[in-house]
C-alpha cells in the first residue's frame, strides 16, 4: 500500500477520525488528523491573546507550528472547536498549512482526514471517503464524548454550536465543506464504530479492486 493517498473527509464527530486512525493501521499507513493542525493554529492565536478570526495573527500562527503543537492536551472542545473553524475560513492559513498536508501524504502515502482533503489537498487521490451523520446524532456522540472527558456540557448548547461549525465551514469562501464529485459518501447515523469500520474498509477495497 506503499505511496497510497486516502482522503477521508466530513463534518465534526461523523466519526471519520476514528475510521481514518483504524483504515491506516489496518492498510499499513501512517494516518494525519488535518484538523489539529486548525486547531493548534487556534490555540496558538488564543495564546497570544488575539483573535482567531484575525487573518495576521492567524497566518502567523499557522506559519509558526510545529509538530509539538499537535500534541497539546487542550485541542478539543467548544472553544477549540470555534478557534479551529475561524482561522481555517482564513485563506493564508489553508495555504500555509496545505504543503504540510500535501508534503506528509507524498511521503510514504497516508491515511488523511479533514474537510477539504478530497477537494483540495489531494483531489488526485485514488480514495476519497466523505463520512456523514444527521446533525443530532453527532452532536450527542460529541456531547457523550465531552462527559467522557469530564468536561460538562449541556446537549442543547453542543447542539446549537455544532450547527453554527457546520454553517461556517460550508459557507466559507475557501475550501468549504462539500464531498468531492467523486467520493464515496458513508452515513454512520445508523451505525456504531464496527459496522462503520466495515463499511468504510469494503468502500476502500471495493474502490481499489
Amino acid at each position: 500500500m506503499t505511496g497510497l493517498v486516502i482522503a477521508v473527509d466530513g463534518p465534526a464527530a461523523a466519526g471519520k477520525g476514528t475510521l481514518a486512525r483504524r483504515l491506516a493501521a489496518e492498510l499499513g499507513l501512517p494516518y494525519l488528523d488535518t484538523g489539529l493542525l486548525y486547531r493548534a493554529t487556534g490555540r496558538r492565536v488564543l495564546d497570544a491573546g488575539a483573535d482567531p478570526q484575525d487573518p495576521e495573527a492567524a497566518t502567523a500562527a499557522a506559519r509558526a507550528l510545529t509538530p509539538a503543537d499537535l500534541q497539546r492536551a487542550d485541542l478539543r472542545g467548544p472553544e477549540a472547536d470555534r478557534a479551529s473553524s475561524a482561522v481555517a475560513a482564513i485563506p493564508a492559513v489553508r495555504a500555509a498549512l496545505l504543503e504540510w498536508q500535501r508534503e506528509f501524504g507524498r511521503r510514504h502515502g497516508a491515511v488523511l482526514d479533514g474537510r477539504d482533503i478530497g477537494t483540495v489537498v489531494f483531489p488526485e487521490a485514488p480514495v476519497k471517503l466523505f463520512v456523514t451523520a444527521s446533525t443530532a446524532a453527532r452532536a450527542e456522540r460529541r456531547w457523550r464524548e465531552l462527559l467522557g472527558r469530564g468536561v460538562a456540557a449541556e446537549l442543547p448548547v453542543v447542539a446549537a454550536e455544532m450547527a453554527a461549525r457546520d454553517a461556517q465551514d460550508s459557507a466559507r469562501a475557501v475550501a468549504p465543506l462539500r464531498p468531492a464529485e467523486d467520493a464515496l459518501v458513508l452515513d454512520t447515523t445508523a451505525l456504531d464504530a464496527e459496522a462503520a469500520f466495515a463499511a468504510a474498509l469494503a468502500l476502500v477495497r471495493r474502490k481499489l479492486r
